[in-house]
Order: structure tokens, then C-alpha cells, then sequence
């Protein structure tokens, strides 16, 4: 068995970012140390995740390894668990959100994985994520409340497609437990990410319901794509960033609805599967490996994506690029 610690200092936790005063730039989030402990000594088998100063206790499990956890104490508690597949249908990651509660005979959380394991018609999963506490201090209102937010910022970030049928009941708490919990939640975004699943991260740095402009975090820089198509006769026009895991573009973008004959077959296939409208407009935002991809998906065909992506100031982004290369 070997322990691995890593000092996440790129890691983003949204309520340790202060301000100083009006008009001053945000503070540098403070780093976080996360304990991995690989159970199996290798980094594809079981895994238990703990955090400083945090009294939960997380653990990845590959399904074929459910065995192995068998006489665990902290898995025969109540808890919350994510069991993660995908969808032979489409290229869409799933989720299935649950919890578990302590039952008579004393099991908890790892006789409901095995349950769904036993189940033929859920051989959709790989992987669970389990979230319960080192002093089995969760009741039923406890999960029920951690199961009904899970659910729902899972939803919102639109990563994954939530198996869950039904939108699990809030529960009744006291504002001084509502608190507590949510603490528990921020800690836990933060491990599941280290974990590898980004079901709780938006595809930009920032999220809200508000006009599109302010959707975006303004230190993300803004691009948009403006050309009008051969093929349609439309001026076709997209908006989008660059972001650390590749290049997205925005809901609202309109989209060139007709082919070239000589669109790559990934690119078409992509195009075919996205929630566009009548209108050729995009409805929600789609993460590509690169802009040129990006483009690609926009207008139908091949194009340079570093030299048609562009800033409201018509600077491209290979210009961006090369500034902030001089800058080092």
C-alpha cells in the first residue's frame, strides 16, 4: 500500500477567495493538502481520500474491486456514493447520485454498491465515489440533504448526464446544520475533482444566470468567431475562451447547419450529437480539445482556429499567444 500527498495548490475553492477591499484584485485562493491513500498500491485500484481539517472520508472504488472492501467499518455507515459510466449510446459521461443509510443488520454503504452491482440492468458503472465521515456522524437527514445538492449542482454543470430518475427530497434542517453540510459539500467538490471527476466544476471559471457577458469571468478572455458561410450565405458568429482542459465554445452560438464535403468524420459526428436548434443555435456550452476543433464545429469544415478566434479588439488568439510567450 503506498500513500501518496499532493499539495493542491491549483485547485480552485471558491469560498476561500477573498477580497481585500473595493476595488482590489481577488486573493490568491490558499493551497490545500490532500491525503491519496492508494489501497492497492497502484493508481487504478482503490483509493482513500482525506482531507485536513475535514472529518469526511471519500473513497474511489473500481466496481471489480467491491470485494476487497468487504469488513471495512467506515463503508458499513451511512453515506452518499457516484457511480460513474458511460453511456454506449452516445459519448456522454453518466452519474447515478445515491445514498445509503445504516441498516439493521449493520450495513451500509457497501451493501448498496453491491446491490447495484448485482443489478443487470445497471452494468453501466466502472467506478464508485463514496462520501461518508470518520465518526459515522451522518443520519438520515444528513444524506437525504447531501444527495438533494449533489444532484442538483450536478445538473447545473451539465458534465455528466444524471441517471436519476427522480430529484432526491431536501429534507428538513436547522440553518445551523444547513451550514455544516454545505461546508462538507465544499470540501467534497474539491475531492472529487482530485479524484479525476470535474462533475461539479462548470466548463468556465465562473456560472451564473445572468446576462451571457457576465457569465463568463472576465480573466477569461472572450473570443468570438465572426464569418459568413459559402454555404448557407449566413454570417456565422460564435463566442467562446480557452480554458485549462481545451477550448469552449458558448450556449447561444450560432452554429453553420450544413456540412462541407470535406468535414472530418469526428467533427460531423460531434456536430450531429449537439443540442442545436432549428435556427442553427447551440444550447449549451460544448468543450473542445482545441480551437481549431472549435471552429471546425462552428462553421462546418476545416479552418485555423488560432487565427479566427479573435478578442472584441479583432486580436487573434495566435497574437495572444505569442504575447504571453515574450512576457516569460
Amino acid at each position: 500500500m503506498k500513500v501518496l500527498a499532493i499539495s493542491c495548490k491549483s485547485l480552485k475553492v471558491d469560498y476561500l477567495g477573498i477580497f481585500q477591499s473595493e476595488g482590489v484584485d481577488r486573493v490568491t485562493p490558499r493551497g490545500k493538502s490532500i491525503n491519496l491513500f492508494l489501497m492497492d498500491g497502484k493508481a487504478n485500484g482503490r483509493i482513500k481520500c482525506t482531507l485536513a481539517n475535514w472529518t469526511g472520508v471519500a473513497y474511489k472504488i473500481p466496481r471489480t474491486e467491491l470485494e476487497k472492501c468487504k469488513g471495512r467499518s467506515d463503508l458499513s455507515q451511512s453515506g452518499v456514493y457516484f457511480l460513474f459510466g458511460s453511456d454506449d449510446t452516445s459519448d456522454k459521461k453518466t452519474v447515478y447520485i445515491g445514498q445509503a443509510g445504516t441498516r439493521k443488520n449493520g450495513e451500509g454503504i457497501l451493501r448498496r454498491l453491491n446491490e447495484h452491482k448485482r443489478n443487470q440492468k445497471e452494468d453501466y458503472w466502472t467506478e464508485a465515489v463514496v462520501f461518508t465521515t470518520s465518526n459515522n456522524s451522518f443520519g438520515p437527514t444528513e444524506i437525504s440533504y447531501l444527495e438533494h445538492r449533489f444532484c442538483t449542482m450536478a445538473m447545473q454543470t451539465n458534465r455528466y448526464f444524471v441517471r436519476n430518475s427522480n430529484e432526491p427530497s431536501l429534507g428538513n434542517i436547522t440553518e445551523e446544520k444547513e451550514s455544516e453540510l454545505e461546508e462538507f459539500i465544499d470540501f467534497s467538490k474539491i475531492v472529487m475533482g482530485a479524484l479525476g471527476y470535474r462533475l461539479f466544476e462548470f466548463l468556465t471559471e465562473s456560472h451564473t444566470d445572468s446576462s451571457y457577458e457576465s457569465e463568463h469571468n472576465s480573466r477569461q478572455e472572450l473570443l468570438y468567431f465572426s464569418r459568413k458561410s459559402r454555404k448557407s450565405g449566413l454570417l456565422i458568429e460564435a463566442t467562446g475562451a480557452q480554458t485549462s482542459e481545451g477550448f469552449v465554445v458558448f450556449k447561444g452560438s450560432l452554429i453553420e447547419t450544413i456540412d462541407s464535403d470535406t468535414i472530418p468524420t469526428r467533427i460531423k459526428e460531434h456536430r450531429q450529437k449537439a443540442n442545436i436548434d432549428a435556427q442553427g443555435i447551440l444550447q449549451e456550452d460544448l468543450l473542445f480539445t482545441s480551437p481549431s476543433y472549435a471552429a471546425a464545429f462552428v462553421i462546418g469544415g476545416h479552418v485555423n482556429g488560432l487565427t479566427h478566434w479573435k478578442t472584441a479588439d479583432g486580436i487573434t488568439l495566435k497574437e495572444l499567444e505569442n504575447r504571453e510567450e515574450e512576457q516569460y
